[in-house]
């Protein structure tokens, strides 16, 4: 049996954490059980009662490290470096935490977990895993510390997890131990009660995700604007984790201004129901996705779902099949692709049809098994390196 120890260092309720959550289940119950999963967290909030309320568990190792001193924009150059000092300090208790529950391998959850993650497996004497959750890129991290990541990522970690083939290629992986695992999606009850795609004038748009001005929650209000049919309420679902509450007022202001039907649900713990209230699903981003699950979980709810030309939705939509891209911000192309599929009921049908079939492709036990493989190979070639030692 396979100790594998999953490390964050957040607990809010966002796009990463949710994955993990569904991927940590998924390996418990995989067949023949190999491997037992825990969760170890350096601070408190929602994830933690969500992981252990599915029988997972979950150590909270509090600490006063602030991860936004690892924020060039927060803290400049200085709190950097005093912010990675910190977080070397809690890699060294965590490792600690590790010998304890005689983990057998760490799975890091993000750059900040990685950085931790490498001084406490160390300790543990333990590999390291790294599962990549954003782009490696300059659009992310800037030119300079997205190089710096990378190296740092193959330095450090023995395998390698991404959640897209647009992350894998943004890493390096020369002799790591790497694979694509998408975020997989939990098999939900047959949508038969979800009303028929509606007529025109009936039309119910949403948009799921953070409130933050990279998702392009503003493209969309400006497209609906632009466009020659409007759907009869648009949601706008998430909330604002981060500090950027002034991008929520700014949202507001401007559907006011444009004077469109739009309600702001602010953030839910599950946006299933929103979704499938919808015909249309938005995902608007104007910077690559690593992923995109909500285009996922959209298809899955039976929408007719428009995705952003970049990154993960690229490996999910195939174009007139079973959705449409667009070039991210381009309010334009968004607009003349809703206005065809708000006037269009039957097209709508066709695409959302193939949507829930295309979904099923993602489903959480294909990641669970890809995950397995690379954590088996981690810790096979960890323990034929002790043995020769």
């Amino acid at each position: 049996m396979t100790r594998a120890v999953f490390l964050a260092h957040t607990a809010a309720p966002s796009g990463a954490e949710l994955a993990t959550l569904r991927l940590l289940s998924a390996l418990r119950d995989r067949p023949g059980a190999p491997f037992e999963v825990e969760l170890l967290v350096t601070e408190d909030g929602p994830m933690v009662e969500r992981v252990r309320a599915r029988g997972i568990p979950v150590t909270v190792q509090r600490n006063a490290f602030d991860s936004r001193s690892m924020t060039i924009a927060d803290s400049g150059a200085g709190g950097l470096l005093a912010g990675g000092v910190a977080l070397l300090k809690l890699g060294w208790t965590l490792g600690g935490v590790l010998r304890e529950r005689r983990a057998d391998v760490l799975v890091a959850e993000s750059t900040k977990a990685l950085l931790m993650g490498a001084v406490a497996a160390r300790r543990a004497r333990i590999p390291l895993v790294w599962q990549v959750h954003d782009l490696v890129s300059r659009e992310y991290f800037g030119r300079v510390l997205a190089v710096v990541v990378r190296v740092l990522g193959w330095l450090l970690a023995r395998g390698v997890i991404a959640n897209s083939r647009a992350t894998l290629g943004s890493l390096f992986t020369w002799r790591r131990a790497a694979v694509v695992a998408y975020p997989g999606v939990e098999p939900v009850a047959a949508p038969d009660d979800r009303a028929p795609q509606r007529a025109p004038r009936d039309t119910v748009v949403a948009v799921v995700g953070r409130l933050c001005p990279w998702k392009g929650q503003d493209v969309l209000l400006r497209a609906l604007a632009a466009a020659r049919h409007r759907p009869r309420a648009v949601y706008i679902v998430g909330g604002t984790f981060f500090g950027e509450e002034s991008y929520r007022d700014e949202l507001v202001a401007l559907s006011d201004e444009l004077a469109l039907p739009v309600e702001f649900v602010g953030h839910v713990e599950d946006p299933t129901a929103y979704m499938r209230a919808a015909d249309i699903l938005v995902h608007c981003s104007v910077l690559a996705e690593p992923f995109g699950q909500v285009v996922v979980e959209g298809m899955q709810a039976g929408c007719a779902v428009i995705a952003a030309r970049a990154g993960g939705p690229l490996e999910i939509i195939r174009p007139g099949v079973d959705g449409f891209l667009v070039d991210g911000g381009d309010a334009a192309a968004l607009a003349r692709i809703l206005d065809q599929l708000i006037a269009d009921p039957e097209l709508r049908t066709r695409l959302a049809g193939s949507a829930r079939l295309r979904a099923r492709e993602f489903g959480i036990d294909a990641t669970a098994a890809a995950v397995a493989e690379v954590l088996t190979a981690v810790t096979a070639g960890s323990a034929r390196r002790s043995a020769v030692s």
